[in-house]
């Protein structure tokens, strides 16, 4: 089992910042690939960034890229989202996601789950 917990979220005016925190526990950290999803009320959940298990790639959605950092720092269990620019298209509960085999952006990949921190974007 692999526990994770998000923490950084909140309100934030557009055009603001926010970096989001995902602690891991349990298993080796340094075997899974991380992710980032986000689901907003009303719609389906939707895949934000990804990294490799060395941090060596990394992988973003077209809405977020350019804007959003995923990095990793395996010495600490943690994984990172670092979030400029914000938008009010942005507000969603985050959630960061551990997947074991594969790495991209199917949430069906991924093996445990965080519960989640709400950021709002007010406009």
């Amino acid at each position: 089992q692999v526990q994770l917990v998000e923490s950084g979220g909140g309100l934030v005016q557009a055009g603001g910042s926010l970096r989001l925190s995902c602690a891991a526990s349990g298993r080796t950290f340094s075997n899974y690939a991380m992710g980032w999803f986000r689901q907003a009320p009303g719609k389906e959940r939707e895949f934000v960034a990804a990294i490799r298990r060395t941090g060596g790639s990394t992988y973003y959605a077209d809405s977020v890229k350019g804007r959003f950092t995923i990095s990793r720092d395996n010495a600490k269990n943690t994984v990172y989202l670092q979030m400029n620019s914000l938008k009010p298209e942005d507000t969603a509960v985050y959630c960061c996601a551990a997947a074991l085999v594969r790495f991209g952006s199917r949430s069906e990949d991924y093996n445990y789950w965080g519960q989640g921190t709400q950021v709002t974007v007010s406009s």
